[in-house]
């Protein structure tokens, strides 16, 4: 069978339960273990350096019109004759839609079977991943995935759990101008962790987020993880947060936790990268009883531990 990704997390998850060889074709935003093959879908933001605001309006601009932000390689896929296309209909800033693959799809002299995967909550994104697996024909795989990975949040609950923590009070950011908070699974991720935030929206879409909401709300633990920004592209913005007025009035500031975070452990649902974010948020929310693994030590970094940033 032949498969083509047009989602980066379905792309992560087939490298991860060892599927790749499936693959035919991907997107230009797919993991970099992935980039020999053609890179089928692209987008208008690829290789820009907006700004969070001019990359809002943009967005904006185009829902407006009623155009895409992204298209199809058409001549690529059709070289592809793939049996099956892994796409979603969850997010249309992040990855293409399934309305825009469908009319691809109706050009191709073969025609796949689409596979939309649009999680909302965690368990979504396991159910996605065993969906991978069972259209591939490899359900075992899928399934010693699942259970490596649930065996994963279990050993942070039980520690939790055993160490009697209380839960913190947490904002995760999934943009910063305008800011948004954070939407369908992420919530659930920070209750694994040991927090909780109560300006999330669990299992539905990130929003606009007014800043005195936030003074008032006064969170404990602030993580800073903008939707496709690295920790170093964060950064570059971060003035946008630090320079309002009323930012050293917040609990996480004065007490010095702060952190900035990789997207990927967010915003791209694909199991292993969220409980990846699983266990770097506990590490965040507990550090007296969580330590940061080799494999996410270099993926958040607490802002006041970082010479020359902001005092």
């Amino acid at each position: 069978m032949k498969a083509v990704s047009f989602l980066p997390a379905a792309t992560q998850m087939m490298y991860e339960m060892g599927l790749e060889g499936y693959l035919q074709g991907i997107t230009f935003e797919c993991p970099t273990v992935a980039h020999h093959l053609p890179k089928i879908v692209r987008c208008i933001f690829e290789g820009k350096d907006y700004s969070s605001a001019e990359i809002d309006r943009i967005f904006s601009s185009y829902k407006r019109e009623g155009k895409s932000l992204y298209w199809v390689e058409q001549e690529l896929l059709e070289q592809t004759q793939t049996d099956v296309i892994f796409t979603q209909d969850l997010c249309e800033v992040c990855n293409i839609d399934t309305q825009c693959t469908s009319a691809a799809v109706a050009k191709l002299s073969k025609q796949p079977q689409l596979v939309p995967l649009s999680p909302n909550n965690l368990n979504d994104v396991f159910d996605a991943a065993y969906t991978i697996g069972r259209v591939l024909g490899e359900e075992t795989k899928a399934l010693l995935y699942l259970a490596s990975q649930k065996a994963i949040i279990d050993r942070v609950l039980t520690t939790l759990r055993e160490n009697n923590m209380p839960l913190k009070r947490v904002m995760l950011m999934e943009w910063i101008e305008p800011i948004y908070n954070c939407g369908h699974w992420i919530p659930f991720q920070i209750a694994q962790a040991g927090g909780v935030d109560m300006l999330s929206n669990p299992a539905g879409d990130s929003i606009v987020t007014e800043w005195q909401k936030i003074v008032k709300y006064d969170p404990e633990v602030l993580v800073i993880a903008p939707c496709g920004f690295s920790k170093e592209r964060t950064l570059e913005e971060l003035h946008l947060l630090t320079s309002k007025p009323t930012w050293q009035h917040l609990t996480a500031v004065k007490n010095k936790q702060v952190f900035i975070a990789d997207f990927d452990m967010f915003t791209q649902p694909s199991v292993g990268t969220l409980v990846k974010g699983i266990e770097a948020l506990a590490c965040m929310f507990h550090p007296s009883i969580f330590s940061p693994s080799d494999e996410i030590k270099d993926k958040y970094f607490n802002l006041y531990d970082t010479v020359n940033v902001v005092r």
